[in-house]
């Protein structure tokens, strides 16, 4: 009688949990988007410790100068004109990019006649019409804002024209059989359909902004943290203008994650189609 050995089992392999993916893939993308400044900043640390150039002072002396001023200290002041402007000065130029966008994607004459314009606008560098602004609202707040607003118009408006360019027209053929007003087409298919790339324009139209706030800063203000450097670099403070330099790109960085945050929790269902199309 011939014995008959049963198969062995494979050995049971239980795969990580999706939430535990999630965790890792996350922590990965955090590890990797952080060891670059902090490479930078140890390098500083390290190369400026011994320095004694009025020009590149130790990285540990401007941290305990920038948490001295601009932590409850007297900088603080310069922070909120600084983010007010920008943010009013991004909202109306991105405001008017979707609007303008919209209107000259859905009125093709008025698309075609008004090109040329919008491309020669598009290319005119924004500083240039700081002298302009300067006559028209002087050298308040509203020229800062009428600056920044007209930065931020050109990249919202070009990508929201493509974006609604590039939806299939199927999708139209359909919203068409189902009978849907213009005004259903409007929010039901084209918004959605051309989310992606608009929010890629105001992304764009964010960090235009943010660069047009310290310019305007810079020229005429009398706040802001644009105008902080710059007064600190007349009167050769050195170390006070290496921290409004910190402080701006901690502004920046805050700025452009707060936007990407949002634009994740808005446009959650793309990032899902993204993540399961390249799995």
């Amino acid at each position: 009688m011939t014995d008959t050995l049963a198969p062995s089992s494979p050995a049971t392999v239980t795969p990580p949990s999706p939430s535990r993916t999630r965790r890792r893939r996350r922590t990965a993308r955090v590890l990797t988007a952080v060891w670059a400044p902090l490479a930078l900043l140890a390098l500083w640390w390290v190369l400026s410790a011994s320095s004694t150039s009025p020009f590149f002072p130790p990285l540990s002396r401007i941290l305990t100068l920038w948490w001295e001023e601009w932590v409850f200290g007297p900088a603080t002041a310069q922070l909120a004109p600084s983010i007010r402007n920008l943010l009013l000065g991004y909202l109306l130029g991105a405001g008017i990019g979707v609007v303008a966008g919209t209107v000259l994607w859905r009125f093709r004459s008025t698309r075609v006649a008004a090109n040329p314009l919008v491309y020669f606008l598009y290319v005119l560098p924004a500083p240039a019409l700081l002298p302009a602004l300067m006559a028209l609202f002087g050298v308040g707040e509203t020229r800062q804002i009428a600056l920044i607003a007209f930065g931020a118009i050109w990249p919202t408006l070009l990508n929201t024209l493509d974006g609604m360019r590039g939806i299939d027209e199927v999708k139209f053929d359909t919203a068409r059989a189902m009978r849907l007003g213009r005004g259903q087409t409007l929010f039901q298919l084209v918004l959605p359909a051309a989310a992606p790339q608009m929010a890629a324009g105001l992304r764009a139209s964010l960090q235009t902004s943010i660069i047009l706030m310290v310019v305007s800063e810079m020229v005429g203000a009398r706040q802001g943290i644009g105008y902080y450097i710059l007064q600190a670099q007349t009167v050769f403070a050195v170390p006070k203008m290496w921290t409004g330099i910190i402080m701006l790109a901690i502004v920046g960085t805050t700025v452009n994650l707060l936007f990407v945050v949002l634009e994740r929790r808005i446009l959650a269902w793309h990032h899902r189609s993204r993540a399961l199309g390249s799995s």
